[in-house]
């Protein structure tokens, strides 16, 4: 079986014809091409890490309209053009009959691109509003089923992967939110098996920072769908942690890089989870362990400047969303 490549090298090759040579280019020309080149690079790369594409793969990419999942879509495109391996796109819409939701756009987009859509119309919108009394949030129904009807339509267009826009940030809120409000060591995985054990779930742009995208959608000027059509309250818990990493990564620039490292370095034994590492039966073996418990040593950390007290910036960010 194939096997995906990120083609570091040929981050270009979609790129239209031009007079201009690179010197000639201007410098947003210039950003465009680099932040370009990183995003495939990014995606590529955690396409590799984690075999998230395979040879004949099938993928449904997940459209909501915003710019992540734009994002996706646009550089799926691009990886698969030169990609060496031969596998094939469907980008899937769910139109939820949300009042003001804007129909027509995204067809119109994707018939501009000239690739195989497929857009499913569900009335789960008038399901959400008469099963959940006013004032309560809709978004955990609606999320169920959304899930089902677009497990559903992977079912049908015969796709064996499902492709999902949530980037770098995303995996670490969803982190910091288990941590702070689940009591679980617990994120979003860049692949996974649906909840149904029929799908696998990938999320290509797991390595990706959300500025990046934001950066991306701006100069390719998707047309965007706001989230907020059915009138819902934002995940105010989510923009909290959102916030408390934004201010981290201005204080102390590498730290966001440092965390999302570790969530890919976890030592069982150094944690207390007996599920994941027998304590109960651990016995002496006489052999040296570099991963053994150093006793009274201290762990060696970087010199980093004085840390920001976590209560106090959840408190100062919950404290300016109850304002909003």
């Amino acid at each position: 079986m194939g096997q995906f490549s990120p083609m570091i090298d040929q981050t270009t090759a979609q790129q239209p014809p031009t007079a201009l040579g690179p010197a000639a280019r201007t410098r947003g020309e210039r950003e465009a091409l680099k932040l370009e080149k990183r995003l495939c690079r990014h995606a590529g790369q955690a396409i590799v890490d984690f075999n998230m594409i395979e040879a004949g793969d099938r993928v449904m990419v997940c459209l909501s309209g915003g710019k992540d999942s734009h994002g996706l879509l646009d550089i799926l495109l691009k990886l698969q053009a030169r990609a060496p391996v031969r596998f094939t796109l469907v980008a899937v819409n769910l139109d939820q009959k949300q009042p003001g939701f804007p129909a027509d756009v995204l067809p119109a987009y994707l018939q501009s691109l000239g690739i195989e859509y497929h857009i499913e119309t569900q009335d789960t919108y008038r399901i959400v509003k008469a099963k959940i009394p006013e004032g309560k949030t809709t978004c955990s129904l609606c999320s169920r089923l959304r899930r089902g009807i677009l497990y559903s339509v992977a079912r049908r267009l015969e796709c064996n992967k499902i492709a999902l826009g949530h980037h770098r940030d995303d995996i670490l809120q969803t982190f910091f939110l288990n941590l702070f409000f689940g009591g679980k060591l617990k994120g979003m995985p860049p692949k996974l098996t649906s909840d149904n054990g029929e799908f696998i779930v990938i999320r290509p742009l797991a390595y990706v920072p959300e500025q990046d995208l934001i950066d991306w959608a701006a100069h390719r000027r998707f047309p965007i769908i706001p989230c907020n059509l059915c009138g819902s309250q934002p995940n105010l818990q989510r923009q909290v942690v959102g916030d408390m990493l934004r201010a981290w990564d201005k204080q102390h620039p590498g730290r966001i890089e440092s965390i999302f490292t570790a969530l890919q370095n976890a030592v069982p034994s150094h944690l207390m989870d007996a599920a994941l590492h027998d304590f109960r039966n651990l016995q002496p073996t006489g052999i040296a362990d570099e991963q053994g418990d150093k006793a009274f040593d201290e762990e060696p950390f970087a010199e980093q400047a004085a840390t920001i007290p976590l209560a106090s910036v959840i408190n100062k960010a919950a404290g300016n969303h109850a304002h909003m």
